[in-house]
């Protein structure tokens, strides 16, 4: 009877021991409210280095997302087509989550993609040098018909880049032991070509430019806190 009774009490304590940690570590300040906020059509510039925006083909943009969706998860999204001078195009587009808790964090492209029925060749990690430092970004191969479409792309949650897996959950977790919950967002270029390699030094070239233009007061919320080499 005395061993059912202290069999009981322990576990009765676990129990309520439980619940007080859950909620202490329930986190309950959202960083998107205490940070300025992120306006994408300001922050992004038209025109930076050989790029000038290419607003009539607006229509290549294809979002392996439905509309329906973006809006549940996302508070913002910008999609814009780019030209250079040698008459090369990429095709951005950015998505910005104010709440990244697990119901509401970032879709990959890897699993949006073949989602929307296109092909998924290939989904490798890789360093991209810019003049901030080593950015980690995916590289994808994908089709959906005659149409191939590498991409390159990066996601940060806070100033954090996270490529998925274990390195977002990690991320989510240290911001939540600090009681905050981050927010995030997907940075993701694109172009139409049959040459995946060389459609990737494009699509470098295109990153190194833009991440050179973004403001300084929030490149950090776009790229992360790039590690020098």
């Amino acid at each position: 009877m005395k061993q059912t009774l202290r069999i009981s009490l322990v576990a009765g304590v676990l129990m309520v021991s439980s619940a007080v940690l859950a909620k202490i570590m329930t986190p309950t300040e959202r960083l998107a409210d205490v940070r300025p906020p992120l306006v994408l059509e300001h922050e992004i510039p038209t025109a930076f280095g050989d790029w000038t925006e290419e607003k009539e083909l607006m229509a290549q943009v294809i979002n392996p997302e439905a509309a329906s969706e973006l809006a549940k998860i996302y508070t913002h999204t910008l999609s814009r087509n780019y030209i250079n001078r040698n008459g090369e195009r990429i095709m951005l587009s950015i998505a910005y989550g104010a709440d990244q808790t697990s119901g509401l964090q970032l879709h990959y492209p890897e699993v949006c993609y073949p989602a929307q029925g296109f092909n998924l060749a290939s989904a490798t990690k890789g360093i991209l040098m810019t003049n901030l430092g080593a950015l980690r970004v995916k590289r994808l191969q994908t089709s959906l018909g005659s149409r191939n479409e590498p991409v390159t792309y990066w996601t940060t949650m806070a100033d954090k880049v996270v490529l998925g897996g274990y390195d977002t959950k990690f991320a989510q977790l240290s911001y939540g032991f600090r009681g905050q919950i981050p927010d995030g967002l997907i940075f993701r270029v694109s172009s139409i070509s049959n040459d995946p390699q060389a459609a990737f030094q494009v699509q470098d070239q295109f990153v190194r430019q833009i991440v050179d233009a973004l403001p300084a007061q929030s490149r950090v919320r776009f790229v992360g806190t790039p590690r020098r080499p």
